[in-house]
């Protein structure tokens, strides 16, 4: 069965499916048809064929389920570790500077777990054990205030249009006013 848009089954759905698979193989055994098993489960007759045809080739084993379709999973030690990692800094990793970017933790975590993220799926697995985006502290030391306030009381108005209202037979496009 294909599911539209990415989706897929929960858990609970998924071992809902998997009763309905023990129910076949129950009719299954009883030498019942495909045809009568499709109605009595309201499925269709192509599910309960492959059903049927997983069920002689491998036994129930081959009708169970195979569990959750995501990306691997890090346990609870590796996650322990990851973050002992994350601690240590990107510099004792081999990066340059001291940040974490979403595509250097998913390189650690290749290196060290070898199990592959996205950094979509990096970053929803930092999320949920607590992680947040950061924003250094520290200003540029270049930086000079009393300029930027300055810039921002002299310049920026000088530099910004002063936009005129658009009248019947004028172009709609802004311009800045004549002085």
């Amino acid at each position: 069965m294909r599911y539209a848009q990415g989706g897929g089954l929960t858990d609970a759905e998924r071992a809902t499916r998997e009763r309905i698979r023990l129910q076949a193989v129950e009719r299954f055994e009883g030498a019942e048809k495909n045809r009568e098993i499709a109605a009595a489960l309201r499925l269709s007759e192509r599910s309960v064929e492959r059903w049927r045809r997983a069920w002689r080739e491998r036994g129930e084993a081959g009708i169970l389920s195979k569990g959750s379709p995501g990306r691997p999973r890090l346990s609870p030690v590796q996650i322990a570790r990851l973050e002992r990692e994350l601690e240590r800094g990107p510099l004792v990793h081999g990066w340059a500077d001291q940040r974490w970017t979403l595509a250097r933790v998913k390189t650690l975590i290749g290196r060290l777990f070898h199990v592959s993220y996205t950094v979509e799926g990096t970053w929803r697995l930092l999320k949920r054990h607590g992680w947040s985006w950061q924003q250094p502290t520290r200003r540029a030391i270049e930086r000079d205030d009393a300029a930027v306030e300055l810039w921002k009381k002299e310049v920026w108005p000088r530099v910004r249009a002063v936009r005129r209202r658009v009248t019947a037979g004028s172009s709609s496009r802004m311009r800045p006013a004549s002085r």
